[in-house]
């Protein structure tokens, strides 16, 4: 499987490799650079299955987003969906991508310096991979060396370890690749000291919870440790929250751990999320069916808004808003610059890619946003824009947008968490309060700075904060650790469902410019008649692949797992 990766191409000099077909692992590790190059294809290849099922858990199943009748919405996955087998299979190839490529570099002959930093990425992948798996699945077997368990004929009798034992893990994993990694920031959007260091803060807050009961420990080490990279690691947040998403800033200071794509001859290296998240015609290849779905009413009154709202007069306080969510109303510069709008303006405009076939060549005359709006996160636009931004063309179902998935501003969110679950619920602690304020501020500028927090600040923070980016879910898994009860009462008390008769509204509006609805008629109507979802304590955690189950049964939903001391099990 490692050498799946060694004959990648790319048009970016991140990704770029030799292509040989007669390296193999004694002979490939020779120099610094093909260190770097046998490590590249850990930033994209073995995580492409997992992009589809990142959107479906992150963002269906928290009530970020609305999918139709999808089993992600109303929590009756089972273990033979084809997305939740292809994210297990995709988290579980890092690890022993990870493991494989770790190996074959204690053995190269490079610069030391290089040679740790690599392995170091390497510890970094495995630490995130296991991060999600924990988090999804709940207890999971330790693969620590892929070579000694596939030599032992015991793959298929690994039993589970305990959720806590693998945070532990995670941890202990993430502290090696401190070891390893350079201090120094790189251009390029490789991983370094710091951000590893920002994923064990968000490592720690997670395990805080794991045994029922906050850990303030724990706690204090996820609060010691995203202060550290706040304030050394020399990375500031991007003062235009809109710019965070775009190719030209694949590798800005905001974006500690990505996915880093590239569209290139090797299927598997390129980012496909626009084709299930933008709406039909979105660009020229006619590989985008995503319109049918997107952000929930919940998420969007969330913000402060409504569909409902006259766009004419529609106050968006929040610019995360317009970077999460097109809605009625909305323009943006950076997608369609190769097209007019009514204004003269190059640019996007949500009514008119409905209404306007002079426009949009493929408009339907009827928006198809479930709940009056569309995603804007994980798109790149049309060929134009991808040029633009990125230097290099887009192709059918590959774009080279990253995909952001720790972000500087969450390490900031993980230090005011932190600190308010210490102090009990609410803190007045100057570095939750300067941290807090750094991302609400950017987002909400005429907003007084906050001198006290509460629970409920962070966590509807968060939810803005990273609504589209697969996040939220674990947000819940997190709280559930400890809070259940909560978690269950704000899931059912969520606008989950559809929002009928949209469409009529807009194309009035569009056409006339008189905004009216009349919901007698069926417009602008909520679905209230389907049930919420059955949640219940067991929702947090997803079954595992029923082939997997098959094979071995110690993965079970009945089989327990055990107990490990990883410390004394497991070494670097």
């Amino acid at each position: 499987m490692l050498f799946m990766g060694l004959g990648f191409t790319s048009c970016e000099d991140f990704l770029d490799r030799p292509v040989d077909d007669n390296y193999n692992a004694d002979n490939f590790y020779q120099s610094d650079e093909a260190c770097k190059s046998g490590v590249n294809y850990l930033y994209n290849s073995p995580w492409y299955d997992f992009q589809r099922g990142f959107i479906k858990v992150g963002e269906v199943m928290s009530g970020n987003m609305y999918w139709g009748a999808s089993p992600y919405l109303n929590f009756s996955v089972n273990g033979s969906d084809v997305d939740l087998v292809n994210m297990a299979y995709s988290l579980w190839a890092v690890i022993g991508h990870a493991n494989t490529v770790y190996q074959s570099l204690q053995g190269a002959t490079a610069s030391e310096n290089v040679k740790r930093q690599c392995m170091g990425e390497c510890l970094a992948w495995k630490a995130m991979a296991y991060f999600y798996l924990v988090r999804t699945f709940g207890d999971v077997p330790i693969v620590h060396n892929s070579s000694e368990t596939l030599a032992s004929g015991k793959y298929n009798d690994m039993p589970k370890v305990e959720k806590a034992d693998v945070y532990e893990y995670i941890i202990m994993t993430l502290e090696e690749a401190m070891e390893l990694l350079p201090k120094t920031k790189s251009t390029e959007g490789r991983i370094d000291y710091y951000c590893a260091e920002g994923l064990l803060s968000k490592a720690y807050l997670t395990k805080a919870g794991v045994t029922g009961t906050l850990n303030k420990e724990d706690l204090q080490k996820a609060a010691e440790y995203s202060k550290d990279v706040i304030e050394n690691s020399g990375r500031v947040l991007m003062p235009n929250y809109e710019d965070i998403f775009r190719g030209s800033n694949n590798a800005s200071d905001e974006s500690l751990i990505a996915w880093r794509w590239a569209v290139s001859a090797q299927w598997t290296s390129q980012n496909t999320l626009q084709s299930d998240l933008a709406p039909e015609g979105f660009d020229e290849y006619g590989d985008v069916w995503g319109g049918w779905g997107g952000p929930s009413l919940d998420l969007i009154e969330a913000f402060g808004v409504s569909p409902m709202d006259n766009p004419a007069t529609r106050i968006d306080k929040d610019v995360r808003r317009k970077a999460t969510v097109m809605m009625a109303g909305d323009t943006y510069p950076y997608f369609w610059r190769d097209h007019t709008m009514s204004d003269g303006k190059k640019g996007f405009s949500y009514l008119q890619f409905w209404y306007d076939k002079t426009y949009n060549v493929s408009a339907t005359g009827e928006c198809q946003g479930p709940c009056g709006g569309n995603n804007v996160k994980n798109l790149y636009g049309d060929a134009a824009d991808h040029e633009a931004e990125m230097g290099s063309s887009a192709a059918r179902m590959a774009s080279s947008l990253a995909t952001h998935i720790l972000r500087l501003s969450d390490v900031y969110l993980v230090n005011a968490e932190a600190h308010v679950l210490i102090d009990g619920g609410t803190t007045s602690n100057a570095d939750a309060l300067k941290s807090f304020n750094a991302v609400h501020q950017r987002a909400v500028s005429g907003d007084p700075e906050m001198k006290s927090l509460t629970f409920d600040d962070v966590w509807k923070e968060r939810r803005l904060e990273f609504a589209g980016e697969g996040d939220r879910w674990y947000d819940f898994v997190r709280r559930a650790y400890y809070d259940v009860n909560s978690c269950i009462s704000e899931i059912k008390a969520q606008k989950r469902n559809a929002l009928w008769g949209c469409s009529a509204v807009y194309k009035r509006y569009y056409e006339s410019g008189v905004w009216s609805y009349n919901e007698a008629d069926g417009e602008m109507q909520y679905d209230a008649a389907t049930a919420p979802p059955n949640v219940n304590e067991n929702t947090f955690q997803l079954p595992f692949p029923t082939n997997d189950v098959a094979l071995n049964p110690n993965l079970g939903s009945n089989a327990k797992p055990i107990h490990v001391d990883v410390r004394t099990e497991y070494s670097y």
